[in-house]
Parts: C-alpha cells; structure tokens; sequence
C-alpha cells in the first residue's frame, strides 16, 4: 500500500493503522502527488490512500494520473475534504477513486476510525456487503459468456438502464462520453448512493452525458434524450402509460437488499420493452441486478457487463458473467461506444 499525505503525523497515524490491521503492508509513505507518481513508476502497489488538499498538485487534479500510474491499485480518497460535501466526493469517485474517508482531525484518529479504514479497505478485495448485496464472483467460464457479433447482439432499442455501485460513477462516467449528442433513446440509472448525493449525482451526468438528467419522481414519464436516476431512498420501476412509459417508485423489500436496487428496474423494463431494451452492469460489490438481468434477457434483450480488468469490484458484472447472462462482457467506453453505435442502426 501506498500513502499520499502532506501531513507527517497523518502519515505516520495511517500507516500505523494499516499495518495493525495484520491484512495490508504499506511500502511508501509520501508527502506530495508528485513524488507518488514517480514511485509509481517504477514500483507496483494493490492500494494508494491519498489525500486531497496537498501543496503543489492537490489529490483531485493529481487523481487521474494516479489512476494510470497504478496500474490497477485501486484508490481511497483519505482527507478531511472528502466533508465537504456531495460534490468533492463525487468528483473524486467520477475520477477513479475506488471510495472516499473522511480523515478526522490529528486528535481524532481513533479506534472506531480505524475500525472503519479497514473495514473498506477490506470490501475492496472481498466483495461482500454493500448494503446487503454480497456475493465472491469469481472469472466466468468460456461458457457463461457466448458473445455475438458487436453490432447483431444490439437490435433497434428504445431504452438503456444501468445498474452500478463502488467504482460505479468512474464507469458510468467513461460509458457516457462514449455515447453521441445525437442519442435519443433514454437512459435509467440506478447507482447506490445516498439520498443526499442524487441532486449532484444528477447535476453531473447531465455533464457527463450531455443530455437533461433528473431524479426520479413517481408518475415521471420517460421521455427520449434524457437521463432518470434512482433517487436513493426508493427502487425505481417503469409502467406502461397511455402516453407510452412512466416512472413507478416503490420501497418494498428487494431480494438484494439494497435501496435502490437495480433488479427492480431490470425486471420493469423488461416487463414493458422486453427486447426493445439494453440493460448494462458495472462495477460493483455483490449481486445486484443478477436476477433483473435473467429476466432481461428471458425478454430477449441484450444484458452488457463491465470486465473485471476495468471493474474497481467485479461483484455485480462478475455474478450476471457467472450466471451466463451476459451478452458479452467489455470495458465501460466500449459498451458506451457499443450502445452509440446501435442506436445508429
């Protein structure tokens, strides 16, 4: 493990805790973004703690390089600015952290703190949890997955919706810039979030995606060129309207215990577009959207999972591969690029 942080005490505190936890070894602590990506250069590591308000190159403008430098490391934004609000941390994850912790004041650090550093630290490598959503995914079999030709795997569609979750905006984020002005067909969301972040969550994908994004109210009606997400208190469901297709939002227990979940609106829209839908899994702990995704593709439509190359966690994708439905299984800009391309035909 690798620890980027300006603070010497910081430093030493963290690595300390991590060290305790008798699970990971840190083999750098460093002082400034600059110095990591020279370390990681020449030297590999599985995770990097890096903290955001750092002199010279801060942690956000320096994240995206660390992401490539590390060559798959996954990273956890450490820093008190991870407090500031929905927004720091969203842009933190839409720019390839694994997760975010609010690192408390020097006099702080405490054992509850380290409690909970290890705790996800600990989810990164063992898909289990996320909000009662658990499952150990593991490579698929050259069975489970049967791709078809790129362009004959997507028939004309009306409608994409996707579920993710840890490492989820990262992904969604390089899918949707893949994804033409030109597209019409709406999109629905489902990401695990808390409440309070949908507003930003939405007021970034209609960035991301370049189209209107809303968080989704009961009766909403679904209409072409948009983003819908999954607000976080409630599942998101479609029925069919007179006026074509609208937005149910309901609470009751799903299988997967989380809220949202995505096997509510996988199971909807298959229900109502049946093959004239794509439905899409990325990165993820747990299962899911497993079962939406059997009955999507029960409805003829084509199921795209995220690979575990790309994948922060290959919980969700890697359970909808094991179970052999997905349709194939790529890297979150050529599922993007895949999708423009369809809706092309």
């Amino acid at each position: 493990m690798l620890i980027v942080d300006d603070s010497v005490v910081a430093r030493s505190v963290l690595s300390r805790m991590v060290e305790g936890t008798r699970r990971f070894h840190v083999v750098a602590a460093l002082g400034e973004a600059r110095s990591a990506l020279e370390y990681l250069r020449t030297n590999r590591v599985d995770i990097i703690l890096l903290d955001i308000a750092m002199p010279g190159i801060d942690g956000l403008t320096a994240l995206p390089d660390v992401v490539l430098a590390g060559q798959g490391a996954k990273v956890l934004i450490v820093s008190s600015s991870a407090d500031e609000g929905a927004a720091t941390t969203l842009q933190a994850l839409a720019l390839g952290a694994a997760d975010t912790l609010v690192k408390p004041g020097v006099g702080a650090f405490g054992g509850r703190f380290a409690e909970v550093l290890e705790e996800r630290l600990s989810k990164l490598f063992e898909p289990t949890g996320d909000g009662g959503c658990s499952a150990r995914a593991q490579p698929p079999s050259p069975a489970a997955v049967r791709p078809r030709s790129p362009l004959a795997m997507l028939e004309p569609f009306q409608i994409v919706a996707i579920g993710a979750s840890t490492g989820g905006i990262h992904a969604l984020s390089q899918l949707l810039r893949e994804i033409p002005a030109s597209f019409q067909q709406a999109i629905l969301v489902t990401q695990h979030l808390p409440p309070s972040f949908m507003h930003y969550f939405a007021t970034q994908l209609a960035v991301l995606g370049g189209r209107p994004c809303e968080v989704a109210t009961d009766r909403l009606r679904i209409r072409p060129g948009r983003i819908i997400i999954a607000p976080g208190e409630a599942h998101l469901r479609v029925v069919r309207t007179s006026e074509g297709a609208a937005i149910r939002l309901s609470t009751e227990w799903a299988k997967s215990g989380c809220m949202p979940s995505v096997d509510p609106m996988f199971e909807s829209v298959a229900e109502v577009y049946a093959s004239r839908a794509v439905g899409v899994v990325l990165s993820g702990m747990g299962r899911d959207g497993c079962e939406g995704a059997g009955r999507l593709i029960e409805a003829g439509a084509p199921v795209l999972a995220q690979d575990q190359a790309t994948s922060v966690v290959w919980g969700m994708p890697g359970a909808v591969a094991n179970a052999g439905r997905a349709t194939a299984v790529l890297p979150p800009d050529e599922i993007g690029r895949l999708i423009g391309r369809g809706a092309a035909r």
